[in-house]
């Protein structure tokens, strides 16, 4: 099985300009009142969003003048749309998906990134040897996946639109059809499928050569404009979050199973394993 996936985590505060805009903004101190920042993720609270529950459940978010709420996401929920209608600070969004919203008139920008690679996986059966022998065959993937790395891979691979049906996160479909791929990330599906006892390999889109980092933030220019230092205080923490779950994730993994109850506590630990596996 290939087990190459994420990088540690990374900072990248770089994208269309908005470092030098919070370099030249920041203040020495943040606000003495803490402020409210919120912030969606894009999934059920998980393994991969343990660096901001880890950063709320320590305090590091107050420590800096924010008060900050982590909410996560879902497959009915519009962060996007929800941050446009000024009720979120900043988002998980990938790279590809946030120009696309520029594009739509969407006033957003990537601040940073939390992984160097996006997490996202295809699952194959053992049988296949290389995403390219995937062609002809069913993928299942995500209604997003449309509009982020499903294009990337046709033009890689040589996928074709008719080969893609919509995958409702269970592993089922998989497990009854030896010629069916899906998408995953690497420290949930494979957990699921190890003890489903599949046969499979997991490829990580990082290592075929798909650029975006992965669950990057992303921000309302507005905010960016007006409160810098804001966003630059959240980045820190974030960031100084992942750090120390990656070491100890306990009071993470805590936040986690309180916003997701059927997160287990193996699932996360299986997922941690892999998060520093990548390092």
């Amino acid at each position: 099985m290939k087990h190459h996936m994420f990088s540690k985590v990374k900072t990248v505060s770089k994208t269309l300009g908005v470092a030098a805009v919070l370099a030249a903004a920041i203040t020495p101190a943040v606000q003495a009142e803490n402020a409210k920042f919120r912030f969606i993720t894009n999934w059920y609270a998980q393994a991969e969003h343990g660096g901001f529950y880890q950063a709320e459940a320590e305090g590091l978010y107050a420590a800096k003048g924010l008060d900050v709420s982590v909410k996560m996401g879902g497959p009915q929920v519009n962060s996007v749309q929800i941050m446009a209608a000024g009720q979120a600070e900043c988002i998980i969004r990938d790279d590809i998906s946030t120009m696309m919203a520029q594009q739509r008139g969407i006033p957003m920008t990537m601040v940073a990134g939390t992984f160097q690679h996006d997490p996202t996986v295809i699952i194959t059966h053992s049988d296949v040897k290389s995403l390219a022998d995937l062609k002809g065959h069913t993928v299942l993937i995500s209604s997003s996946a449309h509009s982020a790395w499903w294009p990337w891979a046709k033009k890689q691979f040589g996928f074709t639109d008719k080969m893609a049906r919509p995958y409702t996160f269970n592993i089922q479909p998989f497990m009854a059809d030896s010629s069916v791929a899906q998408q995953g990330y690497m420290s949930s599906e494979p957990f699921a499928m190890k003890n489903a006892g599949a046969d499979y390999l997991v490829y990580a889109l990082g290592d075929e050569g798909y650029p975006p980092y992965g669950n990057s933030i992303a921000c309302r220019d507005d905010v960016i404009k007006e409160h810098p230092e804001q966003v630059q205080a959240f980045i820190e923490a974030s960031m100084q979050g992942w750090k120390n779950y990656l070491s100890n994730p306990a009071k993470g993994n805590e936040l986690i199973q309180k916003e997701n109850p059927n997160m287990t506590t193996e699932q996360l630990a299986f997922a941690v394993e892999k998060l520093n596996e990548s390092g």
